[in-house]
């Protein structure tokens, strides 16, 4: 067989995945079904987008002619990770760059999500740049609390930007010692109590038939109708759906826990016609290049369904999920059913669709009623 060396170049200004194989026909004529595939006639290469399912594709499709080496692209990476370190912790201590460095590695080994991971440390960072070149054992509260009227209150920033940054600086001061940082001390602003944005059945409805993209018709159906967060929907597996039980199994949601969603009569052929169609493989909804299909598609496919239905409210994927959770209430479903439905560990997380709710307030009859005007 031949040997395929996959490597990272940069290539009109962007960073490629580049082939380099002796000339072989038959894997010449499998290369050009890659998504994105082009030829550089200057280096005599294919490339591709730098993406882990185009790799994935590329040894499913070439299993048995062509053995895919990545082994150079590997150490590419990790020197190109070594260096955005570098950059990133350029205008910090080395004390304190040390500290964040092992912060990240605590969090990552503690199975935070990489968003979570990612906004923490951003946090943290912006806030060890402010008092350069002080170490992070020399700040206390006393720092923060500057900080958060410098920089937070006096550029507006909103409250849970704010609350972000004390949920960062605790937990990265909780896994260090030796510092004037009294973690106790650092209080949080007053959590805002928004009720989130809910629409009726109606405007569900418009918005889920505002699409002939079967694909398209059933996420959105399955989003509302399981009242999933779009990370999970999107995480979903072709195996997740039990026919059988009528269930759907969320793997490993927010707070790492399992759980079964109902999967209804109406939606089992939405998903049928949409299998049917575009015949996924592994997950239940695929991007362009394998893999599960990206948020930033999802949202977009909401979007324009909205803008069809010239609906005007804020609507994003996760009011799909607020819809289904206060239709549920409005239906008369046991408050601890909804609860367990949506994954949430308190109680009190749930309780919100009460207030949201419109049926029982809508019902209540004004005292101006009883005037004669």
């Amino acid at each position: 067989m031949e040997t395929l060396i996959l490597t990272l170049q940069e290539y009109e200004g962007n960073e490629r995945l580049f082939a380099e194989f002796p000339y072989n026909r038959t894997i010449v004529d499998i290369i050009k079904t890659i998504p994105g595939a082009s030829w550089s006639y200057s280096k005599k290469q294919w490339h591709f987008n730098l993406n882990k399912q185009i790799i994935k594709l590329l040894k499913e499709k070439l299993n048995g002619i062509a053995i895919i080496d990545v082994s150079q692209l590997k150490a590419q990476l990790v020197e190109r990770k070594q260096k955005q370190n570098e950059i990133r912790y350029a205008s910090i201590d080395e004390e304190t760059s040390k500290a964040l460095e092992y912060f990240t590695l605590w969090m990552e080994q503690k199975r935070y999500s990489p968003e979570t991971v990612k906004n923490y440390l951003n946090q943290a960072l912006q806030f060890f740049r402010y008092y350069q070149p002080l170490s992070y054992r020399e700040l206390g509260v006393k720092e923060v609390e500057k900080y958060n009227h410098e920089v937070i209150i006096a550029h507006n920033l909103s409250v849970s930007f704010q609350r972000g940054l004390v949920g960062a600086l605790k937990l990265f001061y909780s896994q260090c010692g030796d510092t004037i940082m009294d973690i106790e001390k650092l209080q949080s602003p007053f959590k805002e109590s928004r009720l989130p944005d809910v629409l009726s059945k109606e405007e569900v409805q418009k918005i889920i038939n505002a699409s002939n993209n079967s694909k398209h018709k059933a996420l959105l159906s399955i989003i509302y109708s399981c009242g999933m967060r779009i990370g999970e929907a999107l995480s979903l597996k072709i195996n997740d759906i039990d026919k059988q039980r009528k269930l759907i199994k969320i793997r490993l949601a927010k707070g790492k826990k399992d759980r079964y969603v109902p999967y209804s009569d109406k939606l089992r052929l939405l998903l049928r016609k949409y299998y049917d169609d575009w015949k996924p493989k592994e997950y239940l909804f695929e991007g362009q290049y394998g893999g599960p299909y990206s948020e930033g598609s999802a949202a977009k496919v909401l979007q324009h369904a909205v803008a069809k239905c010239n609906i005007k409210k804020h609507v994003t994927l996760h009011t799909l999920r607020h819809s289904f959770a206060t239709h549920l209430l409005e239906a008369g479903t046991d408050i601890r059913y909804i609860q367990e439905l949506l994954g949430h560990s308190n109680p009190k997380t749930t309780m919100i669709y009460t207030h949201v709710s419109s049926k029982k307030i809508s019902e209540i009859k004004s005292p101006l009623d009883d005037l004669d005007i």
